[in-house]
């Protein structure tokens, strides 16, 4: 008998498994406890987009329902779309060159509304090659699918998210109830019939489901609501970001119609705790940080002593039960950093708990999730990272921490380089001064290849309401060296922030195009300022020019909030014309534009000076005396030589530096070549580390010369070259 059943509902990602099962399952092993885990989503998705699948939907569609005209276009060509969808999901699935020639050349696919502006996309995907052509091709044919479905058989489809209008502000629980107690729509029937096999094979004891985002809400409770309705001596518990965030301070009863427990906050010592208490070893006032309904309403339960578990104590995140070849790459853009959030199969890890900055206005930072800061060991990270590879075979890592300190990101790719694991990575950081030329290009030689970091609004003014801790001229700097070591750059952008007027979201989209043009950043997302209850701005909204009008008080979810800015700018007027400018600067066009083309009402010309984030570009090297020199390439290799000057015969060194990429040869004076070789070997991974002043102690006690001068040298430069680093 499996004890507990962990379950990811619909609908999160198509390409990769969601975490939380995984690092759920992986602490559960430490206790000895069967579980197994379940992403429903993939699975409805290969239900639906089969052809058993496309026949039932078709066949719901009323010969009376009115539609549009794509929509009929597809209801027409129904048997195209069944016969093709097959080969469409093998193909994401397992992409082969000759399916490919076939789908991009061949009769394969029928196409509707979504393939219409294939054209203007051709030269991108063009230069990106067959194979990903194809891939989007596919992808086009699903999301015309979607469409469809979301116009004549369930309007709260979507690929990564079912219903999320209803989880977003549901501040009460009427809107939900009323869907909850009408049938099963048609998308939910699949995933009923998923869940009773599940149930069926496994008859767990206790049933985990992960709520991490809005648009996992209504198939979280149908699933809690099916569990309770067929086999009541199951227990059920609701937990994840979205509880931990929206839930908080729930007091309508009727949730507990479809669960028994809900936990907030790291789920590893409640869920323990609700383990030892089903088992009869714990009583119920002494469980961790969970709702449970009494007769005395809602209770929040906290009676617990333990100390939640520290990072070490977690276990090795577990994907063994989760079928990765049935998660598909999909491809919406051609843009290389922004794919990478639906293309390729990543292991999601965090390097550390919480936020090390933790002070942004805008978030969460009363929470849990973001205020408890705790570093991970680098050792027993790269350990789980090792131990991940052998049981999965895949050697790409996501680290979703909310921002990856730069001091433990420098230790873990010390430690990648060490160990020789041949992997890709990536992450979110803040672009601050710590991200050296040299630590980015360290980060590279580790495997990262992209990192995404808040810019925010593009303006020093609303940085520092923000407190965001970072500046124009910072970003424009950490952004240009992660660029130059050949790692890509997402910036999270936002407009709207309370107080924010036209001209500064106008200047900060002025600050956007320069960063797009120089090309030091390579993609980017426009996101509307949200309120939430949580954030210093929702704790203290006088002290931000703002009145909030809706979303406390709420029996259900009370987080996001509605708000009246006291500036009066309309925020919501510039959104479309932002997004369209953002979506072109990706794509190389369009810099030349005036501002004002990209709206359609009159907004202020910017103040930012043409040249301004160029302006800002610095050449300084910033090097502490307790910075680490690193030599990342091969042993030294000397040859000695004899040198005539005039009529002296000088002895001299040939040094040639290797390394994976770099091929370097350095002719130096003989004492000063031994030196080198010495002094690249004491600096090398495979020894202690060789701090920066150690290093200038050294050169000026052994050569006896000016420091300053051989630093700036062009011998010292081809040492950076060839694999020098100062981090």
């Amino acid at each position: 008998m499996t004890n507990v059943l962990l379950v990811t509902p619909p609908f999160t990602q198509l390409n990769t498994p969601y975490p939380a099962t995984a690092y759920l399952k992986g602490f559960l092993n430490t206790l000895n406890v069967d579980s197994f885990q379940a992403d429903l989503g993939i699975d409805v998705i290969h239900q639906l987009f089969s052809i058993d699948g496309l026949q039932k939907m078709f066949a719901e569609i009323d010969e009376e329902t009115d539609l549009s005209e794509n929509a009929r276009r597809i209801s027409f060509l129904r048997d195209e779309y069944i016969g093709s969808v097959q080969r469409v999901m093998g193909f994401l699935q397992t992409p082969d060159v000759i399916e490919a020639q076939n789908i991009c050349h061949g009769n394969v696919l029928p196409e509707a509304s979504r393939f219409n502006h294939l054209n203007d996309e051709s030269d991108a995907f063009g230069t990106m090659g067959l194979m990903d052509r194809a891939k989007h091709y596919c992808t086009l044919f699903l999301e015309d699918l979607s469409d469809f479905i979301v116009e004549a058989v369930d309007p709260n489809f979507g690929f990564s998210r079912y219903a999320e209008r209803m989880g977003r502000s549901a501040s009460s629980f009427d809107e939900l109830y009323e869907k909850l107690i009408s049938p099963s729509s048609f998308i939910e029937q699949i995933m009923e019939d998923e869940l009773k096999l599940l149930l069926d094979q496994h008859r767990p004891e206790l049933v985990l489901i992960s709520i991490p985002f809005p648009g996992n809400l209504l198939g979280a409770i149908r699933v809690g609501q099916f569990i309770k309705k067929n086999h009541q001596d199951i227990r059920v518990s609701l937990g994840g970001g979205f509880v931990n965030t929206e839930l908080r301070e729930l007091k309508d009863e009727r949730v507990f119609q479809f669960c028994d427990f809900i936990t907030l906050d790291d789920g590893e010592l409640p869920v323990k705790c609700l383990l030892e208490y089903i088992s009869g070893q714990r009583k119920q006032t002494d469980l961790k940080r969970t709702l449970v309904c009494n007769t005395n309403g809602v209770e929040f339960l906290n009676g617990a002593n333990e100390a939640d578990f520290r990072q070490e104590k977690l276990g090795i995140p577990d994907y063994s039960d989760l079928d990765w070849k049935k998660y598909i790459s999909v491809l919406e853009t051609a843009n290389p950093m922004f794919r990478l959030w639906s293309d390729g199969q990543w292991l999601k890890m965090t390097l550390a708990h919480g936020c090390y900055w933790g002070k942004c206005t805008f978030c969460d930072d009363s929470l849990d999730y973001i205020k408890r800061f705790e570093s991970g060991n680098v050792g027993l990270l790269v350990d789980k990272m090792e131990a991940l590879i052998k049981t999965t075979g895949k050697h790409g890592f996501h680290f979703v921490d909310e921002a990856a300190p730069p001091a433990l990101l420098k230790d873990l790719a010390i430690e990648i380089l060490k160990r020789k694991l041949n992997i890709v990575w990536w992450t979110n950081i803040r672009f601050e001064k710590s991200f050296t030329a040299d630590l980015c290009l360290l980060l590279k030689q580790s495997g990262c290849i992209a990192v995404a970091g808040g810019l925010e609004v593009a303006s020093d003014r609303i940085l520092k309401l923000i407190n965001k801790g970072v500046s124009i001229d910072q970003v424009s700097n950490v952004t240009t060296n992660l660029t130059e070591a050949g790692i890509m750059v997402h910036a999270y952008l936002m407009y709207g922030f309370p107080s924010q007027t036209a001209q500064e979201t106008i200047d900060s989209l002025e600050v956007v195009r320069q960063l797009f043009e120089l090309g030091i950043v390579n993609s980017g997302f426009w996101h509307r300022f949200a309120l939430t209850a949580h954030s210093p701005v929702g704790l203290s909204p006088d002290d931000y020019g703002i009145s909030i009008t809706k979303g406390l008080g709420g029996t259900f979810a009370n987080n996001d909030l509605e708000f009246i800015d006291h500036e009066g700018t309309i925020h919501e007027q510039f959104s479309e014309g932002l997004k369209k400018a953002l979506y072109n600067y990706m794509h190389g066009i369009c810099f030349d534009w005036p501002l004002s083309e990209w709206f359609e009402f009159k907004v202020p010309k910017t103040k930012i000076p043409p040249n301004y984030i160029e302006s800002k570009l610095t050449d300084g090297i910033r090097i502490k005396d307790n910075s680490r020199v690193l030599w990342i390439g091969k042993e030294v290799h000397v040859k000695i030589y004899t040198k005539k000057k005039g009529k002296k015969d000088i002895q001299m060194t040939e040094l040639t530096l290797l390394s994976g990429k770099t091929h370097v040869q350095i002719n130096t004076k003989a004492s000063l070549g031994y030196w080198l070789k010495d002094i690249l070997s004491k600096a090398s991974l495979k020894e202690k580390p060789l701090l920066f002043n150690a290093f200038q102690q050294a050169y000026e006690s052994n050569q006896s010369g000016d420091f300053n001068k051989f630093i700036n040298s062009y011998t010292f430069s081809q040492l950076k070259e060839a694999g020098v680093l100062i981090v």
